[in-house]
């Protein structure tokens, strides 16, 4: 059922009359060793842009994006300044040298201010943090855990949700590449890498909701990562307990061709081994990945992007105990395993993308991609369980051990699932700039998804010697009083084989505009998605829709003494089902279920003051998502079943702070705050929380060093998550099980020493070949908390309850880091 090996690699020919420019702005205020400012220094860039100082020494220059600009900066009592940016189109930074008169230049001031993100409600994250700020799951999403309104209540998963909406209602791009996350996925332990490489990054922006147009169609949001194209070469290398990763990068002396690959493997035996299920396990996971920027000439320039990743999970449970319940009644499942699980995922991902720039004010991009995953689920497992009263006597030889026993059964587990998907795309993307103030951008895109899946998972479940028949089978059973002559039935068995194919068609067109209002700086951005979709398959009727998705932003910074921005933005939001939402319970694919709708508005707020005379910034917004045409499900672990329906509607709403500045002077750090209530009403029979209703979340990064010795730095990763609703039994309705996991409560401590940092200079030669070297210890889960991911329903034949013993993610963990860049 395997596709062929798919084509990663395309030639691109470029035949277009007209398409658009991308432009950056730099401004700041030139001072002298005296902090005053200096007039009339002359500003030049190698493209031939230019401009002077006025007598407040401020300037602003405006030059291409996406590529290296030198500028220069003259004075004819200073000294030459040079500088090398490239930023990101319609990026905009501050740049604040100090010029020294007939002596060597002194450390330039870089203030990243970037008011244009400001003005459309993303969070920019230094990639410095990121890098510097590990965790069990290191990557982007251990910091986005810290954001207002992103939750994330596994250390063992990439997943994360977002303002109520669930894992599958996020977008992320690369270099504006859309990818991708595997699909059978069902365990944080099985997951393996984020597909984004920090060691790669050079900018990565994150928006909660409002989004623009120029963003696909998801409900929640966008994860923007923007990868490195390198000047120089240089390595870097990290190594731990958990595994490492490798880096290079390289650049042409002509500077027309560079490259940035990373290498990276994983194994996470040392903190899997720390849950309470005992056994042999073996968790690995390897990837490749490299971006390549080849500049033919100053208007075409080439990129690729590829990934090849990697993760085996084998398993072989032997036993677990939990404890659980009262002090008063104390309970304890013991389960004795047999059986394996063997688990692979195998992804490849190859994508192009051709810019050419026409002229100052015209660029076209055609961006070709195709991702190819082959995913494997096989697992026999027999779980012999005891549910029963704990002994509590303190001094009894038997302390903690089960006593009596008021259920005892068995559950014999197997799945034999096996998918192949296969996804291309195609898109042009161009902006075309009216004036330096308005701008229009548009898109076109096809996406071609091909998947091939086998689902068979069954379930058997007997307690005190009898087989629990599912509740779909009415055929009443008298055991033990009356003999029982009909046939054992499964308590769950699902076979489903499907080839379904979706062709897509999306287009965008989007508006912005810098505008005055009085002497008021405001910002309009308008804009229009298009998606239009057709299912089809083996035995599927063919079904096709289309939908419309207006959105718009809106930002004013007044003229006021201090520093304030205001922002609204809204609009109507898609979200046409992709594969795993066509799939119902029983493994039968849908081809009616209608995109997901939501009107979604945020109005927000940024104060940005000086504190101990440095910079912080408060950002507030409120945001309320109304939804219809919901597609319901149940969510185990990260693993999400769609009823594959829309027979429900629903609501988020909610209120996110964030304060960040430097509270210890030459750090970065941050609080958030986020307040949410979500519920949905399935069939109008009222509304109930749905599974990601986290009413309140605290989030706290700190970074701060010794002041007697600077190199000795910390950081302090800190989340608070009220429990979440404790989910029901696959076969059960939802609304007779409305209660809470326990609250999510985590802090990880890193602390590090920094042999060798780029500010200081040393004289043994084996530290001047490093422009970084540090050694570090981190303690995850400082605090030892038992937190809760999801339930495992037991029940007791006997009463006929139905226990839920919660399944506790990892304890502390110690790990141990070397890192190291040449």
């Amino acid at each position: 059922m395997k596709h062929s090996k798919p084509l990663l690699f395309f030639v691109f020919f470029l035949f277009t009359l007209a398409a658009i420019s991308q432009t950056a702005v730099v401004r700041g205020v030139i001072l002298d060793e005296n902090k005053q400012p200096i007039e009339n220094v002359n500003i030049k860039s190698n493209t031939g842009e230019g401009t002077i100082t006025n007598k407040n020494g401020f300037y602003e220059i405006r030059i291409p994006s996406d590529k290296d600009i030198i500028i220069v900066f003259t004075h004819v009592a200073h000294k030459r300044v040079e500088q090398t940016f490239n930023l990101k189109n319609g990026s905009e930074i501050e740049y604040n040298p100090v010029l020294k008169i007939n002596v060597e230049q002194i450390a330039e001031v870089v203030i990243n201010k970037n008011t244009s993100q400001s003005r459309t409600g993303v969070t920019t994250i230094s990639p410095k943090v990121i890098r510097t700020i590990k965790g069990a799951q290191p990557g982007v999403e251990n910091i986005l855990k810290t954001l207002p309104g992103v939750n994330v209540s596994n250390e063992l998963s990439t997943q994360y949700s977002v303002r109520g909406g669930n894992f599958d209602e996020n977008l992320v791009y690369v270099n504006e590449i859309e990818v991708y996350r595997p699909f059978l996925i069902r365990s944080g332990n099985q997951e393996g890498l984020s597909f984004v490489n920090t060691d790669l990054v050079s900018n990565v922006d994150f928006s909660a909701g409002g989004f623009q147009a120029r963003y696909g169609d998801k409900l929640s949001s966008v994860l923007d990562i923007t990868y490195k194209k390198p000047s120089k070469f240089g390595v870097s290398a990290d190594l731990s307990l958990l595994g490492g990763s490798l880096a290079v990068e390289t650049a042409s002396k002509n500077g027309k061709f560079s490259t940035i690959s990373g290498v990276r493997y994983r194994d996470n035996s040392l903190v899997l081994n720390s849950l309470e299920t005992n056994g042999n396990v073996e968790p690995v996971f390897a990837d490749v990945q490299t971006y390549l920027t080849y500049r033919f000439t100053d208007k075409f320039h080439l990129n690729f992007l590829g990934n090849i990743s990697l993760n085996q999970y084998n398993f072989r449970p032997e036993n677990r105990q939990t404890n659980f319940g009262t002090v008063d009644e104390p309970v304890a499942l013991l389960v004795f395993y047999e059986g394996q699980e063997q688990t692979e995922y195998q992804t490849y991902f190859g994508a192009f993308k051709a810019n050419y720039f026409l002229n100052d004010k015209t660029t076209l991009k055609l961006i070709g991609s195709a991702y190819h995953a082959t995913e494997q689920e096989y697992f026999d497992i027999l779980a012999q369980y005891r549910l029963g009263e704990v002994n509590t006597n303190i001094g009894d030889e038997d302390l903690g051990e089960v006593e009596f026993s008021e259920g005892i059964g068995s559950q014999f587990t197997r799945a034999r699932n096996d998918l192949d998907a296969l996804i291309f795309n195609l898109e042009h993307r161009g902006d075309y700039n009216i004036d330096d103030d308005s701008n229009l951008e548009w898109s076109v895109k096809y996406t071609r998804e091909d998947i091939r899946d086998r689902l068979v998972e069954s379930e058997v479940i007997d307690s005190a010697g009898f087989s629990i028949r599912p509740p779909s089978v009415t055929q009443t059973n008298f055991q033990p009083e009356v003999p029982f002559d009909g046939p054992l039935t499964a308590f769950q068995n699902i076979r489903a084989f499907n080839e379904v194919q979706i062709n897509r068609l999306q287009a965008f067109l989007q508006y912005k505009k810098n505008a005055k209002i009085g002497e008021h700086d405001a910002y309009y951005n308008i804009g229009v998605r298009a998606h239009s979709w057709a299912v089809n398959g083996e035995g599927i009727e063919s079904n096709s829709q289309t939908v419309f998705s207006p959105r718009a932003q809106f930002a004013i910074k007044p003229n006021w003494d201090k520093d304030m921005l205001f922002r609204v933005a809204g609009g109507l939001y898609y979200q046409p089902p992709f594969y795993r939402e066509l799939r119902d319970s029983s493994g039968v694919v849908q081809p009616k279920v209608k995109a997901q709708k939501s009107f979604h508005v945020v109005v927000g707020n940024e104060y940005s003051f000086k504190l101990w005379d440095r910079p912080f910034k408060l950002v507030t917004e409120a945001y309320y998502k109304g939804l219809s045409d919901v597609n319901p499900y149940t969510l185990e672990n990260v693993r999400i079943r769609y009823r594959a329906n829309n027979d429900a509607k629903a609501y988020a709403y909610g209120l996110d702070m964030r304060l960040n500045g430097e509270f210890v002077p030459g750090t970065e750090s941050w609080f958030s705050f986020g307040y949410l209530k979500t519920e949905e009403n399935i069939n109008d029979r009222g509304y109930i929380s749905r599974p990601t209703d986290q009413r309140l979340k605290f989030g706290i990064l700190f970074q701060d060093y010794v002041p007697n010795m600077p190199d000795l730095k910390m950081y302090l990763n800190l989340v608070y998550n009220t429990g979440l609703p404790g989910g029901s039994p696959s076969y059960a309705d939802p609304y007779d099980f409305q209660f809470r996991l326990r609250d999510y409560r985590r802090a990880d401590l890193g602390i590090l020493y920094e042999i060798v940092n780029p500010e200081k200079s040393y004289n043994a030669k084996w530290k001047a070949s490093f422009t970084n070297l540090s050694l570090g210890f981190e303690i995850y889960n400082m605090f030892n908390n038992q937190n809760a991911i999801t339930n495992t329903w037991v029940r007791d034949v006997n009463s006929q309850r139905q226990f839920a013993i919660p399944n506790f993610l990892t304890p502390r963990v110690f790990n141990v880091r070397l890192s190291a860049r040449l």
